[in-house]
């Protein structure tokens, strides 16, 4: 088992991408974890939301592979404290497959095909965050799950 993050777009903000770096590197100790990063497309002005919904969720899909699921990081997904978090992310393990795949959409979200083709949904918060300082809360929140998990000392309860 491994966990994927999927991401559309780049994290440029030096100081969110330490602290992934330091996340994806504590999560090592628990599961192999990778962080895929899909460029931003390129000549939208004149594309749609819905189209570029469209080629987002095609982009994602391509690292989806059969025996993986897909979660998708959504502002209408499921809400957890840490601790039913740990919970929740134990029982997508326990039902077995290659990788529980993360995935972060674009500014405008994802399309009605990504979401038919979704094992499910999670919201990190009712606010709303940018799509490069949600990766580094989710990173934190995968790592405070498995410890949670491990019974270690890093969330306080």
């Amino acid at each position: 088992m491994k966990i994927k993050l999927i991401t559309i777009g780049k994290t440029n903000a030096n100081y969110l991408k330490e602290g992934e770096k330091i996340y994806l590197d504590r999560l090592k100790h628990y599961i192999p974890t990778e962080k895929i990063e899909i460029p931003d497309l390129k000549k939208i002005g004149r594309i749609s939301k819905e189209d570029l919904k469209q080629k987002e969720g095609e982009l994602i899909l391509k690292y989806v592979n059969p025996g993986e699921r897909l979660i998708l990081l959504d502002e209408k997904g499921k809400d957890f404290d840490s601790e039913k978090f740990a919970e929740y992310l134990q029982s997508q393990m326990n039902m077995g497959g290659k990788a529980i795949c993360f995935a972060v959409g674009g500014a405008f979200g994802f399309s009605k095909n990504i979401y038919e083709k979704a094992d499910g949904k999670l919201r990190l918060s009712s606010m709303t965050f940018n799509h490069e300082m949600i990766r580094l809360f989710f990173l934190e929140q995968l790592y405070r799950g498995f410890s949670i998990l491990k019974g270690e000392p890093y969330h306080n309860s």
